[in-house]
């Protein structure tokens, strides 16, 4: 046999599956795991996931909206209604691995009682209101940031890679006139929890080296009494009243958070 039969025949005999010298690795698939409570979950859009149950988790919600935008190969959606710090510490983190890439978080509001504040506000008087807010506001300053410090810390030990957000709350309302149970006094206060939850959260995000995303601007406008609201005012079934409906979900909170994927958010 010729010297070049003989290497035309070894060439034919090569597994055809063995690599091109200089092929690109093909790149490890994009792991985004979303955590959270009601504001990430969903709870609000009028739309969720049969298997999720209570936890209320929507297709429609901004980490659903996220995943499919970026095109995540795995995507965790573990946020639930109703989670505290301790919830998404203990439960929810479990989600995480190494090879996570992006963890969205929104945690904090039940925490602090949002819920019965708002209830308080809406049912009693303006003075009633008012100290339920301010308990709040105490609560927020004093013991939360101690939470949401072992929370972010559970999350960095159990995703050490990955780029980690944490999504801030909007403000409920819009103050002018309104048809609503709520005073203007009353609706302003509770902006002003809103901010200062915001302010303690982004300051303990910072400070675990994760990305804060303030949604507040956003919002602006569209609260609770504007003309386009993209928060529910009361509503029916009760537990969807002051939630993000689904354009809350995708104007005023996806914007911001496709800015994570990008490495935008700092």
């Amino acid at each position: 046999m010729s010297s070049c039969l003989s290497a035309a025949f070894a060439t034919a005999l090569l597994p055809l599956s063995a690599p091109l010298a200089g092929a690109a690795p093909e790149a490890d698939p994009f792991e985004y795991v979303a955590l959270g409570d009601s504001y990430a979950s969903g709870l609000g859009t009028g739309e969720y996931l049969p298997e999720s149950g209570d936890c209320r988790r929507s297709e429609l919600a901004y980490p659903s909206l996220a995943a499919s935008e970026v095109g995540a190969d795995s995507f965790s959606f573990v946020a639930c209604a109703g989670a505290k710090t301790e919830g998404v510490r203990t439960e929810q983190v479990t989600a995480l691995s190494e090879s996570t890439d992006v963890v969205t978080v929104s945690v904090g509001g039940n925490d602090a009682g949002f819920g019965p504040v708002v209830t308080t506000c809406a049912t009693q008087d303006e003075q009633s209101c008012d100290q339920a807010i301010s308990e709040a506001e105490t609560y927020i300053v004093e013991q939360l940031p101690e939470l949401l410090d072992d929370t972010y810390d559970a999350i960095a030990a159990a995703a050490p890679s990955a780029r980690v957000a944490v999504v801030g709350y909007p403000r409920l309302f819009e103050t002018g006139p309104c048809l609503s149970p709520l005073t203007s006094f009353e609706r302003q206060r509770l902006n002003e929890a809103a901010d200062t939850l915001n302010r303690v959260t982004g300051e303990r995000a910072r400070g675990a080296g994760f990305s804060f995303v303030d949604v507040t601007e956003e919002f602006t406008g569209h609260g609770v009494c504007g003309a386009q609201p993209w928060i529910n005012g009361l509503s029916y079934p009760t537990e969807e009243s002051y939630h993000p409906n689904a354009a809350g979900h995708e104007q005023g909170f996806l914007p911001s958070v496709s800015e994570v994927f990008s490495g935008a958010v700092v």
